[in-house]
């Protein structure tokens, strides 16, 4: 049987000495055996628990659920695998659809091929909508509903171009500020702040009135921990979730406060 240590899985799966090491003082995934010389071996069965922790961290679910769900009394893999299957290929479907969607808008707006306007919105599925939604209200209370209400019915009301226009601004904005982290200025660095004002500007316009101080801090604090928003921002550069709620926290301190 093929033995790897921790440095030898880390470089095959992507994941870290340091996570792995975590992954073990965790109990989330322990190795085959310790040598007499300290080191962790990994076998066939830590790989395949390694890939359904990845599997699992890739819906969303946290390291103590992971837990929970693997070492549950009659735990499947097999089916386990499956049901990632069925995920992904609904997933990949609705990605499908929102290129589609993507591609038209674009050549609508150039003038090519006119679009429906009921058309703008496949592949955003009302069910996720409302969730987002959903958690909002849970996080910040009732009276965060009538935000909620109001920036479904401001974007609801858009016309295309307007809609276009508020997703080039976002984009313009989130690539401004992922360069600065790139560039290696802190989150309270002063070449931030402008962009966050055009952000928080942004923001304003979808609520009732704009953000306060700590409206605009608990905003960066649901950015960070909602899955789907977090993936998006690593996209843009590594560690940028976190970057951007520090940056938007110290914005809250110093400029709304």
């Amino acid at each position: 049987m093929t033995r790897h240590t921790v440095n030898g899985l880390a470089r095959l799966s992507g994941v870290s000495v340091r996570t792995l090491h975590h992954y073990d003082e965790l109990g989330l995934l322990k190795p085959a055996e310790v040598g007499d010389n300290g080191y962790r071996y990994y076998g066939r069965a830590e790989l395949l628990r390694l890939q359904q922790i990845l599997f699992h961290r890739e819906l969303g679910l946290s390291l103590a659920e992971i837990a929970a769900v693997l070492d549950r009394p009659g735990f499947d893999r097999l089916a386990a695998l499956r049901g990632h299957r069925d995920r992904l290929a609904a997933e990949d479907e609705r990605r499908r659809l929102l290129l589609q969607t993507l591609d038209r808008t674009i050549a609508d707006l150039e003038g090519s091929t006119p679009m429906k306007d009921a058309d703008l919105y496949k592949g955003f599925p009302p069910e996720k909508q409302a969730r987002y939604e959903a958690e909002i209200v849970d996080r910040f209370g009732e009276a965060a509903k009538p935000v909620v209400d109001h920036s479904r019915a401001r974007w609801n009301a858009m016309s295309k171009t307007d809609f276009q226009g508020q997703m080039d601004e976002l984009k313009a904005i989130e690539t401004g500020l992922a360069d600065l982290q790139a560039a290696g200025r802190s989150p309270d660095h002063a070449d931030v702040a402008p962009l966050l004002r055009r952000h928080h500007a942004w923001v304003a316009k979808s609520w009732p009135a704009p953000p306060t101080a700590d409206a605009y801090a608990g905003l960066a604090d649901m950015y960070l921990g909602h899955p789907d928003f977090h993936a998006r921002y690593e996209t843009l550069h590594p560690g940028f979730a976190q970057w951007l709620a520090d940056a938007m926290h110290a914005f809250a301190v110093n400029e709304l406060a």
